[in-house]
């Protein structure tokens, strides 16, 4: 029997490391932005057509590479970071193992153009596929242009599993949001589709998150900065009243390097504690300054996970540091500088001339508290009781029970008669499930899933027969979306205003809402369109005939009521009427139970002992 072991060609090689490090045409811009922020570029431009998948362009005006090293930087393992392995554990640069252009170069049309300053010429070399098919010099700027074109054109699998263009192109935003942040001393420009979608100029960290998140971003800040042993820590995390229902403005940063840690995520959650709605995600740009030997990022190929040492000390500093910016905000008392002169409080000067008093007390030595003639100063006389008293209380023995009855949907009920009442209907428990008698046992409702349901139906029909009924704003909101959302917003924009909306583009990321459907009248608008597309989000349809539908869910979603809310038995009696009138009551749009029922049997096991 033959050998059936050997060697892959260097191109299936690399196709199969592009697997790990390439997912999708934001991975491609991440790796070009980090090697131009690696060769100390101030000035990186990104340029993109149909997502990436057209093109991804990055130039920069960073060192540029020689002839020879502008061709191995696309060999495997090729890098000019690390030397040994203890290199590994020093390092501050944002790339180190030598993958990322031979995996783009394997699965792409690459294009490369750089120059180094002291050079008369640059270098130009056109690879595809793996192959080199042009090297040869040419004259251009200094530094270093990147053509990444017709990317996976060699794997049609993987490029029949990305997703739609707004999708791609909202990944592309979120990586250049994690390389622009912590690099507020570098100058960013993405154009999409020769649309210029930032510009962000060189300039301090609060300016930089005020640039990328809008203007709004810029009350929400609060500065946090703490000096340890172990490590230091700095940012900005938002106020409490300004928390969203959405997540997209978290970030951890770890020497200038974008992470994700669930365990200090909590801890950031945890020193929110009892000060945010359980439903509510606060906004932080947190920074960690610490050695590298005491962190390990080579153990994901996107090194986005980075291990910690000591993670318990780091978890209690941050902690700590959160929750004295917190206590500085909260504790620091406004001053009102409106206060009218004549009102002000007249607070005695002292000079070095004024003579000093010894502070005196008069008493009388033979007062006694407790002698019932005393008649002196301080003497306290009991007052005598008004006549009819009682009266101011009447009517509060029967309040309770007329409360109770009316939550239950009953009449005036007495507990202690023997007559039993029959037209009990509904109870809210805890604001959250509405419980009703049925025939075969008791029946628990969440009101949440169920106007989700109610108002899922409603919306379906409307969006088929166009009639959306729209209530005219007497002032028109605007607001601002970071690039990402207001991707998600321009797509579904038309399919949102069928239902009875009418929000149009002003500027870039910037909308007007002029009205709204005239049930959704008393819904807060700005936070409805924050759920809306956080929803969407979260739902990930991205097949072209289930984008109305998934508009249809997350408007749904987001205009529901929410748990918490009380409802009097009209209302719980309007819904459940409204809930087993529509054709699926029993599941909610996104698949969840909406009721349960506990039968006779299972009640009557519970009080058998």
């Amino acid at each position: 029997m033959s050998d059936i072991i050997h060697l892959l060609p260097d191109s299936v090689a690399n196709q199969i490391a592009a697997g790990e490090v390439i997912q999708r045409p934001a991975s491609v811009v991440k790796e070009l932005v980090e090697n131009a922020i690696d060769s100390g570029a101030s000035v990186v431009k990104i340029i993109i057509k149909d997502a990436g998948k057209t093109l991804v362009q990055v130039v920069d005006n960073g060192c540029g590479m020689s002839e020879t090293d502008a061709r191995l930087s696309f060999e495997r393992h090729a890098t000019s970071k690390i030397k040994s392995a203890n290199d590994l554990f020093a390092i501050r640069t944002m790339g180190f193992r030598g993958e990322a252009l031979a995996s783009i170069a394997a699965i792409a049309y690459v294009e490369l153009k750089t120059k180094r300053v002291e050079d008369e010429l640059g270098t130009f070399i056109n690879i595809s596929g793996s192959e080199l098919v042009k090297q040869e010099p040419l004259s251009c700027p200094n530094g270093t242009n990147f053509l990444i074109k017709n990317l996976f054109f060699n794997v049609p699998a993987r490029r029949k599993f990305l997703k739609s263009n707004t999708t791609e192109f909202r990944h592309i935003v979120n990586e250049v949001q994690r390389i622009a942040l912590p690099n507020p001393e570098i100058s960013f420009v993405l154009i999409h589709n020769d649309v210029e979608v930032y510009n962000l100029p060189a300039s301090n960290l609060h300016q930089r998150i005020v640039s990328v998140f809008g203007k709004n971003a810029q009350k929400n800040l609060i500065k946090i900065n703490t000096s340890t042993s172990i490590i230091n820590i700095k940012g900005f995390i938002g106020k409490p009243e300004y928390a969203k229902k959405k997540s997209g403005e978290q970030f951890f940063f770890v020497n200038n390097r974008y992470m994700r840690h669930p365990y200090f995520y909590r801890a950031v959650l945890k020193a929110y504690e009892r000060i945010l709605p359980h439903d509510s995600i606060p906004s932080f740009f947190i920074y960690f300054d610490i050695d590298p030997k005491s962190i390990d990022i080579n153990i994901h190929p996107t090194k986005t996970e980075i291990k910690f040492d000591d993670e318990r000390g780091i978890w209690q500093i941050l902690q700590v540091s959160i929750k004295e910016s917190l206590g500085k905000y909260n504790i620091v008392p406004s001053i009102d500088f409106s206060i009218d002169a004549d009102s002000m409080i007249d607070i005695p000067s002292f000079s070095k001339n004024s003579e000093v008093k010894i502070p005196s007390v008069t008493l009388d030595p033979n007062y006694n508290p407790f002698k019932e003639n005393n008649k002196g100063s301080n003497y306290y006389q009991k007052k005598d009781i008004p006549d009819n008293w009682e009266q101011l209380y009447s009517g509060f023995e029967n309040e309770g029970k007329q409360t109770s009855n009316k939550l239950f949907g009953g009449e005036d009920d007495d507990l202690s008669d023997n007559t039993q009442t029959t037209n009990l209907q509904f109870y809210q428990l805890k604001n959250k499930y509405i419980l009703t008698s049925v025939k075969s046992g008791l029946m628990m409702i969440d009101q949440k899933r169920a106007h989700e349901r109610i108002l899922y139906e409603k919306f379906l029909r409307v969006l088929k027969s166009n009639v959306g009924v729209e209530q005219k704003n007497l002032f028109p909101e605007s607001f601002n979306l970071n690039a990402a959302d207001a991707e998600i917003l321009k797509e579904i924009i038309n399919d949102v205003n069928l239902l009875g909306f009418d929000i149009s583009e002003f500027s870039d990321n910037t909308f007007v809402i002029n009205g709204t459907p005239a049930d959704l009248a008393k819904v807060n608008s700005l936070s409805f369109i924050e759920s809306l597309i956080e929803n969407y989000k979260n739902n990930k349809i991205d097949i072209k005939n289930d984008i109305r539908e998934n508009v249809v869910r997350s408007i749904a979603k987001a205009s529901a009521i929410n748990y918490g809310k009380t409802l009097t038995v009209k209302e719980m009696s309007n819904l459940i009427d409204r809930l087993f009138a529509c054709k699926t009551p029993n599941y909610s749009p996104s698949g969840k139970s909406v009721f349960n029922i506990i039968s006779i049997e299972e009640l009557d096991k519970r009080f058998k002992n």
